[in-house]
This record gives structure tokens, C-alpha cells and sequence, in this order.
């Protein structure tokens, strides 16, 4: 799963091991009380274009951190990114599937 890889190597999220044994593949990772599902599944939207601006398209949003830190693991990964066009430190991407991800940095 590409996916696993920007999940765990650049937003640096562990697996749950609380995801019960489906009948498709999958990895669950902890947000504190919140989680995000990962399941292998056919792609409903194949051969859908999606907007190329992840803010103009479903997205789920995580705060982050450390905001520099962050810039830099997505350059040296080479994810691509915008920024939010509402001029907060925010960035969107998306991850090897194609689902896209707002990261909100903390206020300067």
C-alpha cells in the first residue's frame, strides 16, 4: 500500500493494531480519540479528475506540530503541495492514492 509509506514516513503516524481482521486490506492509524481508515478497496472515483487544489475537494485536515519540520519532510519526500489560498499556514496534498490531505501548522 503506497499510501502506508506518506502516512507513516512523512506525517510520521504509527499503525493501530486495533483494526479487526476485514475481508479486504487495511491499516488504521490513532488521532489521539480520532482515526484515519486506509482500506484496499476498488477506487470509486477511477477516472474521475480531481481538482488539482486539495481545498477544492473532499480532504481531511490534521493540525501539525511543527510547521518547518513539516516543509521539509514533504520537499524531501518530493510531495507535491498548494498552499491555502485563505492565506492561513496551511498546505494541501495528497497521498499516494490520491486522497487529499489539508496540514494546518500552528499560528506564527
Amino acid at each position: 500500500m503506497a499510501s502506508r509509506r506518506f502516512y507513516e514516513g512523512v506525517l510520521e503516524l504509527s499503525p493501530s493494531d486495533a483494526r479487526p481482521n476485514f475481508d479486504f486490506d487495511g491499516i488504521w492509524y490513532d488521532l489521539g480519540a480520532q482515526q484515519i481508515h486506509l482500506m484496499v478497496l476498488p477506487n470509486p472515483d477511477q477516472g474521475t479528475e480531481r481538482p488539482r487544489h486539495g481545498g477544492r475537494d473532499r480532504h481531511v485536515a490534521l493540525a501539525v506540530a511543527d510547521w518547518e519540520k513539516l516543509l521539509a519532510r514533504l520537499a524531501r519526500a518530493g510531495i507535491p503541495h498548494t498552499t491555502s489560498r485563505s492565506g492561513r499556514r496551511a498546505v494541501f496534498c495528497r497521498d499516494p492514492d490520491g486522497n487529499a490531505v489539508e496540514l494546518i501548522g500552528p499560528a506564527p
